[in-house]
């Protein structure tokens, strides 16, 4: 991650003993580059001015929030697999198992969010976890279930066995500002629930932290200090409110250094309902590729207005073409909510879920038209997606192969994981990217014939593959 140092260095000397001035030089290192203030003018004090001293009062948000704040402590050994280094003798009898697997343990935090023990935490939190505990302000330990994940948000869901717990209810992200203060509330290992104070400092960062092909980012940005340990803990208002889920923060040693990222609750919201409704997360696809519209690309198209996401293509049977948005429209707001950059516009349709409405405002050529859209599925359906049991012990997203990719990789037929979660694959080192051909000797054209073969299968399975840069791995899976 890209991290900053602030230095201040300080600087004063004295002249004949009577006359006395300070310099005050403030350099922002930032990676390879340096950046100082030009053109800077002397400093005018400005006068005292007497505040009241309950102006800004935390403690109503802390006693709200501190107990529903819990810490999770995650368990799992390293089953990595290795090859013989005899591709023949892998064929037949699979990969080695690691002899000495070590065991690993990871912490973080997670937030109730209802009385009878659901908790949201962050996805990288629990990776890998086959053991997963919470333990509560009050020090009472309970496993936990985890219910479902979100690796494109970053947002994992748990369950424990408990009853009339304290929980912090979602609050609105959207109506957030920049300088609004926010508390950021940990529950590190060894410490009660822990609080941090600062502002809002921005909205819709993208930091590109989290993976995959479908990565959601529109993250706040505060300046309330936030360690490890504290991943997966609140953020919240001066209501009490879950506005978002801190995730990262931008540091080259690990330790807190100036700014930290958090998840909007308008995302977590989402993902929690989608996951105890229909076991899977719902992303609605509204169909465009967009880019920041900006001054140059506002001069070059004759726009008066410099404000928007520009649409540099419309994909083909999408929803946005189905109701007439064309390449080159500038996007202004979704559902009464203003779109500056890329990732708002993301933000604000991750909120629905395929076959809802939502209204669109764009500028085409200096008029304003409005569109009703009705998003699609990622596969360009209406339908919700359900959960399968058979690909979740898996752990991977998969995609048929197409011709071209077929052509491309020298393969009459295939399929390839494009998304890699906790499961059996990536227990025993299979890697995003690769392109399952056969397994148990059955060679695989589509992912209906992954899930065939796994549900008649006992005991274990072997998985035969290549990777795109054209080497062939073997895996054999355990699937009881």
């Amino acid at each position: 991650m890209r991290a900053q140092k602030i230095f201040i260095p300080f600087a004063s000397a004295f002249i004949g003993g009577l006359i006395a001035f300070a310099l005050f030089k403030l350099t922002f290192k930032v990676d390879h580059g340096t950046i100082q203030p030009q053109n800077a003018e002397r400093v005018v004090y400005t006068q005292n001015i007497q505040t009241d001293s309950n102006a800004t009062d935390f403690t109503v948000a802390a006693e709200r929030s501190v107990d529903a704040v819990v810490h999770v402590m995650t368990a799992y050994t390293d089953r990595s697999s290795y090859s013989s280094g005899n591709p023949l003798f892998d064929y037949f009898f699979g990969l080695r198992e690691n002899p000495n697997p070590a065991p690993i343990q990871g912490s973080g935090s997670g937030v109730i969010l209802t009385r009878d023990g659901f908790i949201v935490t962050n996805n990288h939190v629990i990776d890998n976890a086959d053991e997963i505990k919470v333990i509560l302000n009050d020090k009472r330990t309970f496993e936990a279930k985890l219910v479902g994940r979100d690796p494109s948000t970053d947002v994992a869901l748990l369950k424990i066995n408990a009853k009339d717990l304290p929980f912090i209810p979602f609050g609105n992200s959207d109506e957030i500002k920049v300088g609004q203060w926010v508390l950021a509330i940990g529950n590190p290992f060894n410490l009660n629930s822990t609080v941090t104070a600062g502002i809002v400092s921005a909205k819709a960062r993208n930091i590109q932290i989290i993976q995959g092909n479908y990565a959601i980012e529109s993250f706040i940005q505060t300046d309330a200090a936030v360690n490890p340990g504290n991943s997966g803990g609140a953020l919240v208002n001066l209501k009490g409110e879950l506005i978002g889920i801190n995730t990262a923060i931008a540091s080259r040693t690990g330790s807190y250094s100036g700014y930290s990222f958090a998840i909007p609750s308008s995302i977590a919201k989402k993902i929690v309902s989608d996951i105890i409704e229909f076991g899977e997360v719902q992303r609605a696809i509204l169909g465009v590729q967009t880019t920041e519209f900006d001054s140059d690309k506002a001069k070059e198209l004759g726009i008066k207005e410099i404000k928007g996401v520009y649409v540099d293509k419309v994909m083909k049977g999408s929803a946005a073409e189905i109701v007439g948005m064309k390449n080159g429209d500038v996007i202004l707001d979704v559902n009464g909510y203003e779109v500056n950059s890329p990732n708002q516009l993301q933000e604000q349709i991750s909120k629905f879920r395929p076959n809802q409405q939502v209204d669109v405002i764009v500028n085409r050529n200096n008029s304003r038209k409005h569109f009703t859209v009705t998003l699609r599925n990622m596969k360009g359906g209406l339908e919700m997606v359900k959960s399968d049991e058979t690909l979740s012990i898996l752990g991977a997203t998969f995609k048929e192969l197409s011709d071209n990719e077929k052509k491309k990789f020298g393969l009459n037929y295939g399929v390839q994981i494009t998304e890699l979660h906790d499961g059996k694959l990536k227990q025993q080192g299979v890697k995003q990217g690769y392109i399952i051909t056969k397994i148990n000797r059955t060679p695989i054209k589509t992912i209906d014939d992954i899930k065939r073969i796994i549900s008649i299968s006992s005991g274990g399975v072997l998985i035969e593959g290549v990777y795109p840069n054209g080497y062939a791995a073997y895996y054999a899976i355990g699937i009881d």
